[in-house]
């Protein structure tokens, strides 16, 4: 894929992160409320930390190990959170993980974009299966999982250390549909 992916949705613009989403990257994944919940993302949140994911979305992009999508409002473009695919080419899956700015919670804006998101790695990275994790203290991330269609899979205690506290995380996957022939 030589052009950086633009996927579209009734209400959202997924493409590329630019340089100019810093100021509102740092904004919004440095809300304690949103970084509570990443399971690699540091708190505070600084402008170097945004600079690089936005390098390793480029980079990653390149060499097809990961497709990482800023979120857009379609009616004026404002970013409201980032969500991306970590691809493992060998087994043809990927993980998917997301954001969002904790103005948008509730409206349905992650399960739009996440199933843009799942669609795509079915249909043109032609992925086998896609799975995400979530910490059991976000049972909204759960939620969304599951209306995009995926099934848990487990759950892993103690697996994870954040902030100095080790939790607990549930596994969620869906396969592609009639891959089972592949």
């Amino acid at each position: 894929m030589e052009t950086y992916p633009s996927l579209s949705t009734e209400r959202l613009v997924l493409n590329q992160p630019q340089v100019k989403d810093i100021p509102s990257i740092v904004q919004h994944v440095g809300n304690p409320n949103v970084s509570f919940n990443l399971l690699n993302v540091p708190h505070p949140y600084h402008e170097l930390d945004a600079v690089f994911w936005i390098n390793q979305a480029n980079q990653s992009f390149k060499d097809g190990s990961k497709y990482v999508f800023a979120i857009r409002l379609k009616k004026n473009l404002e970013l409201i959170g980032g969500m991306g695919l970590h691809v493992n080419k060998k087994h043809k899956r990927a993980e998917l993980g997301y954001w969002l700015q904790e103005e948008s919670w509730g409206q349905g804006l992650t399960t739009e974009a996440a199933t843009a998101v799942i669609a795509f790695g079915f249909e043109t990275l032609q992925l086998h299966k896609v799975m995400a994790i979530h910490v059991t203290s976000n049972p909204a991330s759960g939620r969304v999982m599951q209306k995009i269609g995926m099934r848990k899979e487990g759950e892993l205690k103690g697996h994870i250390q954040k902030n100095g506290v080790y939790q607990d995380i549930v596994q969620y996957g869906v396969i592609r549909p009639s891959s089972s022939s592949i």
